[in-house]
């Protein structure tokens, strides 16, 4: 019996100009859409952004009602205001920023707030309570308060908050793309197991394939409308019909399409590291065309020759001994490379090329109060000219505190930092000029956007500089024409642009007063897989062309393994790595224990070595890892 039921359901946003006279603007945001969610599926929807995904869940619990068509929650009209009260209560709604749900100072009195609000006598409500915190892994943190929580833990306080209003349906909207690894882990586990043990119905909206990959049945929207449908194989199986709706599909997923494109014998449609090892490990013949396994090592040699002939960014990198990182003698294990981490008490050679460093730097927050937290503690490093540097860590691990550092937004507690070699806190030091030099773009940058049009905001920097208007003019073209902004938008409201554009435009917007350090603290999060790598490209194109540093804030391992030349890793407050990708992804285990992960081809290399095949461990983009399974397969059957 289905719980959802819509038929030929639209939805249309008007949008009025401040003109007067001009027509308002209509954009079909879900045009005849027609499904069927049955009592306790889990069910995932995907969709690039814009694609009508949100709007179309908002429907489930009546936050729009259709212009077109209908929609039933569990046979209730969504355009009944009778019914409407009770629609809210059958179908409960978790969104992507949980901070814009918990309006409690303590996660207990936050998970009743829902309860209450229905009319639930005081004992039931404790009751619910206590059974909503308990199935999310939260009772313990019941008399805690939210905003001293990690992003995970306040996720699982919303979906609890949900719980406790005992709806037969729960909507979640893209709930794990601010999270770290451990807090996606956390979440999706959490709803996982409450529509098992207790049949209710999920509705997962996400840009991470990983995460649907065990549901019932998959819903895929383009431009408002349902344009696939069906289980995770049949879905991923379409691997190129995904890439030009711009999604991606789960990491092993690629691995083994990418394996069968160059002469593997695989199946389509391999969604666990299980079927690829059964697959690879375990079949006699894994080969089906030897000449095209054969062809495709040939290409891999051939790019590697060109891309050694040109300049390398690796004498910048940890691996070198070079700038920015020292070897620490006797850091292996196994086949992990030996790790390079400064020493203490030491600074790098620069080779003349420094830019950013820090030295014994510690912040506190709450100095002397019952709420005294210490953010960084004793963190010395120094980040040369040119690098690319990707900064990982969970949740509350230092991330984004220490970022702000490097254009002094925060001043250290204790120690120094210096760019070119003056520090930054010494008396007469120009903060203002500094801040022309090191561009910081936050983790919502579309926060940073408040001009009328797109060229007036990005030329807002440039303006500030004192430049003329002509120069201001040319400083925003070409940083709009380098995050890929076309002309066409340049005199249209930022707020108009999609959540990927209006990404570019911030970045523009740093881009514009010609920084030689660009910040970027999570500027991906909740785009989806084309548009994260858009703007990584970018990134790298620009990094390229104007020599600049980049520092890349991510909670996303697969995009630091694929794009930084160096990774800095933080846990409570330290620096507990720092070297290249493959060093520092060699010690997945011990960033397991720092809530982070390696990026799962990591993970699938290993898997592949333990059942026999003599792949390199230490692989972590998908290129890598087809190139050392090809050659393992070639040396195997040779």
């Amino acid at each position: 019996m289905s719980i959802i039921h819509a038929e030929k359901l639209g939805y249309d946003y008007v949008q009025y100009d401040e003109d007067e006279g001009k027509e308002p603007e209509i954009v079909h945001a879900v045009r005849d859409v027609d499904l069927k969610v049955e009592r306790g599926q889990f069910i995932a929807i995907l969709g690039h952004n814009g694609s009508g995904k949100s709007t179309l869940a908002k429907h489930i619990n009546a936050l729009l009602v259709p212009t077109e068509g209908t929609i039933y929650i569990d046979h209730m009209d969504t355009r009944d205001d009778d019914s409407l009260w009770k629609i809210r209560q059958e179908a409960g709604m978790v969104f992507q920023n949980p901070d814009n749900q918990i309006v409690a100072s303590v996660v207990e009195e936050d998970v009743g707030f829902g309860p209450e609000n229905l009319g639930v006598p005081t004992d039931e409500i404790w009751r619910r309570v206590d059974d909503s915190l308990a199935k999310t892994g939260m009772i313990a943190y019941r008399k805690h308060s939210p905003n001293k929580l990690s992003g995970g833990q306040k996720q699982r306080v919303a979906i609890a908050g949900v719980m406790a209003m005992k709806p037969k349906c729960i909507v979640l909207d893209e709930p794990t793309a601010m999270l770290d690894p451990n807090g996606r882990k956390e979440v999706i586990k959490a709803v996982r197991d409450l529509n098992q043990s207790e049949h209710v119905t999920v509705i997962l909206i996400t840009h991470y394939m990983e995460e649907v990959t065990d549901a019932d049945r998959i819903f895929v929207m383009d431009a408002g409308e349902l344009v696939m449908e069906g289980t995770p194989v049949e879905i991923f199986s379409q691997v190129e019909k995904l890439r030009k709706l711009r999604l991606d599909v789960p990491q092993v997923t690629e691995l083994a399409y990418e394996l069968k494109n160059s002469g593997v014998d695989l199946p389509d449609g391999i969604l666990t590291t299980d079927e690829l090892v059964h697959n690879l490990c375990e079949k006699e013949h894994p080969i089906a065309d030897s000449r095209k396994l054969e062809d495709s090592l040939q290409e891999d040699t051939a790019k590697e020759s060109e891309n050694q002939a040109q300049p390398q960014q690796e004498d910048k990198t940890a691996e070198s001994g070079e700038p920015g990182t020292m070897a620490l003698e006797g850091k292996t294990a196994g086949n992990e490379e030996p790790l390079n981490m400064p020493r203490e008490g030491k600074t790098a050679e620069t080779g003349g090329q420094e830019s950013l460093r820090l030295e014994h730097v510690s912040y506190v927050y709450s100095t002397g109060t019952a709420y005294e937290i210490t953010a960084l503690k004793d963190v010395s490093l120094e980040i040369p000219k040119g690098q690319f540097v990707g900064i990982i860590g969970h949740t509350g691990s230092g991330k984004s505190t220490l970022v702000q550092h490097f254009n002094g937004l925060i001043r250290p507690t204790s120690g120094h930092v210096y760019f070119n070699g003056r520090d930054i806190w010494e008396e007469g030091y120009p903060l203002r000029e500094l801040r022309f030099h090191v561009g910081l773009v936050f983790q919502y940058p579309e926060y940073q956007l408040f001009e009328t049009d797109v060229i007036k905001d990005v030329c807002f920097g440039p303006k500030n500089q004192g430049l003329s208007e002509e120069e201001q003019m040319e400083r925003a073209r070409e940083a709009l024409r380098q995050v890929g902004i076309p002309e066409g938008l340049y005199e249209k409201s930022p707020f108009e642009l999609s959540g990927g554009q209006k990404r570019r435009v911030a970045i523009a917007g740093v881009l514009a007063m010609n920084p030689d350090i660009l910040v970027l603290d999570e500027p991906t999060a909740g785009l989806d897989p084309r548009g994260r790598e858009e703007i990584l490209s970018e990134l790298d194109q620009l990094q390229k062309e104007r020599g600049i540093t980049v520092i890349l804030v991510s909670h996303s391992m697969e995009d630091v393994a694929q794009h930084v030349d160096r990774i800095i890793a933080m846990n409570k407050g330290e620096v507990a790595f720092d070297g290249t990708p493959r060093q520092v992804f060699s010690h997945y285990k011990e960033l397991e224990t720092m809530g982070l992960a390696a990026p799962q081809m990591t993970y699938i290399m290993h898997a592949l070595r333990e059942h026999g095949l003599h792949v390199d461990v230490n692989a972590s983009t998908l290129d890598e890892a087809r190139r050392a399974v090809l050659q393992a397969l070639k040396e195997k059957t040779a």
